[in-house]
């Protein structure tokens, strides 16, 4: 069985989604079938002819090869096709609306791209001296200042790659304030029972014990809980605002103060500032550090152009305790200080080798001033909007989970409305497959039942929500109808179908390795 085949048919059966016709080719359309790499073609021919080489290599001992590097052996042409079937076997932002809850996953404008790749961003290395990449200081430079103006923070760190890392680095800075004021006894965390899996994860990994915080029945942070759970051996808190259930939390202010009046810091997840950048600065209502996913809020989707970027923004009582390095503006213009010693002595230390992604920085400086401050309101704006106008064109249908008052950012669904027709959240998911759409985020949040998670985010027009709005509507309705087949099998008309993911799980293949050969009759 080939890798990509473990719990999965991989060539259409015959089923009625394709009036009963299985391609001979595995084929489906325009969309052709495609083997591993390494299950392709001989292996004896190559789309490049190397010289042997000129020195000898005595001298790297038994790491010499001795045996074929065992590459599949593909011409140019086969290569290429290869890679673009593979290709069409995905969903893209640049080809139809992605719906992921608290994913973000927006279109990167090109201008971004265009910008990044400006020979003297895209070619600098972290090595070279600082006074030949004054140009790249700048724009750090500016994009820190972008990025505390919108906050109505005095510091941002911007060595953490993304969010978890943004989350590590923003705990260990209150984990040094607290030592820096011989507080050792904090060793509790509080997380509200709708986190992002990564904030108690951080909490554990830099040694804090977590403790939930309950939540109310119109999905927000339980503040006689929290109240109750405050005390001398909390270090801090961690909020999403706005949370993952895609609501407001309406006593942010409040929550900040009972943290701060007993002694801990308020930590806010900041995955979800797309919903309110411009609108609302998280200093102003109390925060001590947020991470802020460039790679969310300020374009590029996860995975498009490269690793991400997860800045942290702290306050005036945190800012000592930034990691290292930071920009400083000196005599001769912009360093980095990296060592901790003068200003710099409270930091923890570093986050990285070097200093962070320079094309993220690129992309998002150039995605803040195309914006300006009036577009970056209204990205929020329409973020909002669109969210809104998903969950109310569908709420007739399906059951929002918090259905009183507006939603922010996603519209989030439970699957109340499934009862008795057979068809589960996964099997809706599935069937949207066949709808040309990507599923929306399915079982999160957790204290959701069936959860669908949708954020449509506000780069998408009217006619692009009404679309998928009515393919949502089109599928809930044949549930609903009773057709639970169509379900069942979907996806019908992708290349591969279901995944068997119990099989998948118990018995996964993670490396391709040739089949032996077919033993011999016995002579």
């Amino acid at each position: 069985m080939s890798m990509n085949s473990v719990g999965r048919p991989t060539t259409p059966q015959a089923d009625t989604a394709t009036g009963g016709f299985a391609s001979l080719t595995g084929a489906k359309g325009l969309v052709q079938d495609e083997a591993l790499i390494f299950e392709m073609g001989g292996w004896n021919k190559t789309g490049v002819d190397l010289p042997d080489a000129s020195i000898h290599a005595d001298d790297l001992g038994d790491l010499v090869r001795t045996a074929p590097i065992g590459l599949p052996g593909l011409s140019e042409p086969e290569t290429m096709r290869h890679y673009v079937r593979l290709s069409q076997k995905n969903h893209a932002i640049d080809l139809a609306l992605y719906p992921l809850g608290s994913c973000t996953m927006k279109h990167n404008p090109r201008l971004n791209e265009k910008m990044a790749r400006l020979a003297g961003f895209a070619d600098i290395h972290p090595l070279q001296p600082q006074s030949t990449v004054p140009g790249a200081l700048e724009l750090m430079d500016r994009l820190a200042h972008w990025l505390k103006t919108l906050t109505g923070m005095p510091a941002v760190a911007l060595t953490p790659k993304a969010g978890a890392h943004g989350e590590l680095c923003g705990i260990l800075s209150i984990k040094a304030a607290h030592e820096a004021k011989g507080d050792t006894a904090r060793k509790v965390v509080l997380v509200p029972t709708s986190a992002h899996g990564t904030n108690p994860a951080t909490a554990a990994f830099v040694g804090y014990s977590v403790r939930e915080i309950a939540q109310t029945e119109d999905g927000r942070v339980d503040l006689a809980d929290l109240e109750a759970k405050l005390g001398p051996d909390v270090a801090a808190i961690m909020v999403t605002n706005p949370n993952t259930c895609g609501l407001f939390e309406r006593d942010i202010v409040e929550i900040a103060r009972l943290t701060h009046a007993a002694g801990a810091y308020f930590y806010c997840d900041g995955a979800n500032f797309n919903a309110i950048v411009g609108r609302v600065r998280p200093g102003d209502l109390g925060v001590d550090a947020m991470h802020i996913n460039l790679h969310k809020t300020f374009s590029t989707p996860h995975g498009g152009g490269g690793p991400g970027a997860g800045p942290v923004v702290l306050s005036e009582a945190l800012a000592a305790y930034a990691p290292t390095p930071w920009l400083v503006h000196g005599p001769d213009g912009l360093t980095l200080q990296e060592d901790a010693i003068g200003e710099a002595a409270g930091a923890f230390g570093r986050m990285s080798a070097f200093h962070g992604q320079m094309g993220m920085y690129v992309r998002a400086y150039a995605y803040m001033r195309s914006h300006g401050s009036d577009g970056l309101r209204q990205v929020a704006e329409d973020a909002v909007l669109n969210a809104n106008y998903v969950k109310a064109r569908l709420s007739d249908l399906m059951t929002p989970a918090f259905p009183e008052g507006p939603c922010m950012h996603e519209a989030l669904f439970d699957d109340a409305w499934l009862e008795g027709t057979g068809v589960t959240t996964l099997d809706f998911a599935k069937a949207m497959i066949d709808e040309g759409f990507h599923p929306m985020t399915m079982y999160f949040p957790l204290v959701v039942h069936g959860a669908m998670l949708i954020e449509p985010t506000e780069t998408e027009s009217k006619q692009e929500l009404d679309r998928f709005i009515g393919a949502l509507r089109a599928l809930a309705e044949a549930a609903k109808a009773g057709d639970a087949d169509r379900f069942k099998g979907a996806p019908h008309l992708a290349p591969m179908r279901r995944l068997d993911e119990t099989l998948a799980a118990r018995k996964p293949r993670l490396r391709w390795k040739p089949e032996a050969p077919a033993s011999l009759a016995a002579e």
